[in-house]
């Protein structure tokens, strides 16, 4: 018995605050003043399409991060690739208590992506991937939270509840 989610960013509005930028910038090298001659292009290393390249390159390469949780019996493993390869367990020993809790991404952690809680609360730690507002919140023994975001909260507090009559994990709430 075990629980898998996978999720990624999705920033596709992005793209379109690119494109709105791109359009201005290569209309103001391309028209202004009769535009800019290959020449000038070429001393300066292409830099007004290089600036309009490299924004949707990045956006596109953050999207292709994935982020792969799973729950079992032995505890809570995770992976966040490109940045983490291989699963990071988190074993039921080490945790304190699991539960699903409410959040703000902008107001809580600042944004989206692998995030510290504002105000210098370095200790809480968030993978927010979606632009929900529920997610598994993980409290450690030593002090440390752990959030992760999830798609399926609702099979994923079932999954939790099933868990915890079936093994006695005390850390689930």
């Amino acid at each position: 018995m075990e629980f898998e989610e996978k999720q990624s960013l999705k920033l596709w509005w992005l793209y379109i605050l690119l494109a709105i930028d791109a359009v201005i910038v290569l209309s103001i090298v391309l028209f202004d003043k009769g535009g800019m001659s290959f020449e000038t292009l070429k001393t300066t290393y292409f830099a007004p399409f290089w600036a309009v390249f490299l924004p949707f390159a990045i956006i596109y390469l953050l999207q292709k991060n994935k982020m792969t949780l799973q729950i079992g019996a032995e505890g809570i493993s995770y992976k966040y690739f490109p940045f983490q390869t291989k699963l990071k367990l988190l074993n039921w020993g080490n945790i304190e208590k699991v539960y699903i809790n409410k959040y703000n991404a902008l107001g809580d952690y600042g944004g989206f992506g692998v995030r510290s809680r504002l105000w210098f609360k370095f200790n809480d730690k968030a993978y927010i991937l979606n632009d929900k507002d529920k997610g598994l919140q993980i409290e450690f023994k030593n002090g440390k939270k752990l959030l992760f975001s999830s798609n399926k909260i609702e099979e994923l507090q079932m999954f939790l509840i099933n868990l915890k009559t079936r093994y006695n994990i005390q850390a689930i709430q």
